[in-house]
């Protein structure tokens, strides 16, 4: 017994609807955590040191600052003051 092609397109329609519901909202909070950016993928350790001194820097770990001279607070908010030696 064929289906008839009328009840397919609604089951067709409204898995489309979910699956592209549920991608374009996965994308904004992706986006609303980074600041507006798309997330980064594969960051070897130079990246990280360098998200690491972004956070330090603007208080977000995706903010970068335009200033060519750091603020007094970063002097003291050093990474390696906060680790612990083995």
């Amino acid at each position: 017994m064929p289906v008839p092609w009328e009840r397919l397109l609604i089951y067709v329609a409204l898995l489309t609807a979910c699956f592209g519901a549920t991608g374009t909202l996965f994308s904004v909070a992706k986006r609303a955590t980074n600041d507006g950016k798309p997330p980064r993928y594969n960051l070897d350790a130079w990246d990280q040191m360098m998200v690491e001194r972004d956070r330090r820097l603007t208080g977000s770990h995706r903010g970068q600052s335009t200033e060519p001279i750091a603020p007094k607070g970063f002097a003291t908010s050093s990474i390696w003051q906060t680790e612990r030696i083995q």
